[in-house]
């Protein structure tokens, strides 16, 4: 047997084992020979054997790192990764997001617009940082210790008066150069509002015209629905008509009735013919036409987003001064009357006529239009009233015939006279108001009650129900009754003006509310009525001249005059509250809750805004013929001229 010494042991180690152990010594070998090297390479590439030390330090502490399970894995995990999930790896989410936002294609970045800036971003933003570094500067000099002002002291008393020029000069270089910079900024930021002022007033026209277009569509729904009611109620009186004639029965003669009907025969042929002249002709048709009033729900609000002065439409009404105009809405209904013996009727909302109220005999004066009912004062000394719903009239008719007049030129609707609408106003009449001797000067209705001021020198109040003058106040006598009462020894009518004017109208205006009645004369007098008991309530005085237009709400009375003033009275006291004066003669005034409007003898119409107290003129100031009526409401101005044109305007 084998000694326990353990050399039969060594004997029984197999080659292979001992090629094994010599290559792990070689290779073990050639790692610390490849070690050495590159340590040495290392420290003579850094620097002097004496700071190597430190180099060594850190090769022992990565490979400590490196001997770290954790570290490892990070190594074989980059190994098998891209290079782009190595890249995001090493970024964080919100860097990550940032880049994925700020990212620019190349589509963008060649179609970048030319700007005009002459300066750059940086340059621009350079420019906003002198008034902030001088506060910092100053809050900083605040908070500095004693010692660095002292150092700061010596600094600048080492400094030559040279070096401090040059140090300010150069200060005030870069101060100039910034604002520079801050006014090129400024000019830009303006031109860019300016373009956005200019889409937004693009936008603003294009959102105007759609709204011309929706107002005009409401009326023709308007007009649809009137149509669709009156259709419904014949079509309901027709089957009235039928259910009562299927309820009469037929029931055969009787001798009795052939009896009668002998012995009768000559009483009804004596009879037929006074029953067809005294009833049968006068009883409507069952079929015949009965329209309803047209009162309009809708409220047309376009000329409120149109600047103060803007001309809306402007048209030859007629060829001949204008006497009288009124309307009933802003884009509704207007009637206007002339010198030619004509009295038109117009849609304000195409700027046609619809037709012509016939009738009168001259000229007519004064009108009002209130809702569908208008009242003529005519110089035949009558007074008619007209109903304009029974008119046979289709916008959508005068909407092609517009659509058609568009290719023409604006001046040549102005200048050519526009000629009456083919419908029919032979249904609109209502009766005839005749008790005065002379011509009819001003009228004014509201509800059932009519007041008119003649040349007679009378006022009457009429009832419209029943159609007939109910009191008569005579002018005259109640300024002689005035000056007895005041103990004066000239009760004679006299003009105060200045110079008498002979062709002034001897009752100029009136207006009624219930029973107060308010009346201006050619004596310049304005004289407060009650109805009631037909006395002269109050007597303004003030005038020096005609009293032509007047207008009254529950606190004041603004009267205009030939002596080219307006003035303004407190009712409660009966004092002038404000007055102004204009160049020429007022002629025609209406007020709205705002504004004042007068027409005063020029091309233009006066407007007065009672808010802030300012004069300015709204119409053609080139116009060649002057203003001589005007009516005003809701800001939606009409002006009749001396030449027969109508301007319409906002105010």
């Amino acid at each position: 047997m084998a000694s326990r010494d353990g050399s039969p042991a060594r004997h029984r180690r197999t080659g292979s084992e001992e090629s094994g152990m010599l290559g792990t010594a070689l290779t073990t070998r050639h790692i610390e020979a490849f070690g050495r090297k590159v340590t040495t390479t290392a420290t003579h590439l850094i620097g002097d054997p004496e700071s190597s030390v430190h180099y060594q330090h850190a090769m022992s502490a990565l490979q400590k790192e490196l001997r770290r399970p954790g570290i490892q894995q990070r190594v074989f995990s980059y190994a098998k990764a891209s290079p782009t999930e190595l890249v995001r790896s090493k970024l964080s989410t919100t860097e990550i997001q940032h880049r994925a936002l700020t990212y620019l294609p190349d589509e963008l970045l060649a179609n970048i617009p030319e700007d005009e800036n002459v300066y750059s971003l940086f340059q621009g933003f350079q420019a906003t940082l002198p008034e902030g570094e001088s506060e910092h500067r100053k809050m900083h000099k605040r908070r500095n210790s004693r010692g660095q002002k002292l150092l700061e002291a010596d600094d600048a008393e080492d400094k030559t008066p040279l070096e401090k020029l040059k140090k300010e000069r150069h200060g005030l270089n870069h101060r100039l150069e910034m604002m520079g910079v801050r006014k090129n900024m400024c000019s830009s930021e303006i031109r860019e509002i300016d373009n956005k002022i200019s889409n937004l007033n693009t936008m603003r026209k294009i959102v105007l015209e759609r709204l011309g277009d929706l107002e005009q569509d409401e009326v023709r729904t308007e007009q649809d629905l009137l149509e669709v009611d009156n259709k419904l109620e014949d079509l309901l009186e027709e089957l009235d008509d039928a259910a009562t004639l299927g309820h009469t029965t037929v029931t055969p003669p009787t001798e009795m009735d052939i009896e009668t009907e002998v012995t009768t025969t000559d009483t009804q042929d004596m009879s037929a013919s006074f029953m067809s002249a005294s009833i049968y002709e006068k009883l409507p048709s069952p079929k015949a036409k009965r329209n309803k009033p047209t009162r309009r729900k809708s409220t047309p609000i376009r000329h409120e987003h149109f600047e103060p002065g803007s001309a809306i439409k402007e048209f030859q009404a007629h060829n001949d001064m204008i006497t009288a105009l009124d309307f009933d809405a802003p884009f509704g209904t207007m009637v206007t009357s002339a010198l030619d013996d004509t009295v038109r009727v117009w849609d304000l909302n195409l700027g046609r006529c619809i037709g012509l109220l016939e009738g009168h005999q001259a000229s007519v004066r004064c009108l009002q239009v209130e809702d569908n009912l208008v009242a003529t004062g005519s110089m035949d000394a009558s007074i008619r009233l007209w109903d304009l719903s029974k008119a046979e009239y289709s916008p959508r008719e005068d909407t092609t015939i517009e659509e058609e007049d568009e290719d023409q030129p604006a001046s040549d609707n102005v200048d050519r006279p526009a000629s009456p609408h083919t419908s029919s106003m032979q249904d609109c009449p209502l009766f005839t108001l005749e008790a005065h001797v002379d011509e009819v000067t001003a009228l004014h209705f509201r509800g059932d009650t009519l007041v008119s001021g003649s040349a007679d020198k009378t006022l009457r109040q009429w009832d419209l129900v029943k159609g007939r003058c109910v009191q008569t106040l005579d002018v005259l006598w109640a300024a002689a009754q005035a000056s007895s009462t005041m103990n004066t020894t000239d009760a004679k009518w006299r003009a105060t003006g200045r110079i008498p004017d002979a062709s002034a109208d001897f009752v100029g205006a009136l207006q009624c509310f219930d029973a107060a009645l308010a009346c201006g004369t050619a004596d310049g007098m304005v004289r407060l009525w009650d109805l009631r008991s037909g006395q002269v309530h109050r007597s303004l005085v003030g005038h020096t001249g005609p009293v032509t237009c007047l207008q009254f709400d529950d606190v004041h009375l603004v009267t205009g005059s030939l002596d080219r003033s307006i003035r303004i009275w407190d009712l409660r006291t009966g004092s002038i509250h404000d007055a102004y004066a204009y160049d020429n003669p007022v002629t025609s005034m209406m007020f709205d809750p705002r504004r004042i409007v007068a027409a005063a003898g020029e091309s233009v119409a006066k407007v007065y805004d009672k808010t802030d107290g300012r004069h300015w003129d709204c119409g053609d100031e080139d116009g060649k013929s002057s203003v001589e009526r005007v009516r005003v409401k809701d800001g939606y101005l009409t002006e009749g001229r001396r030449d027969g044109v109508v301007g319409i305007w906002t105010c």
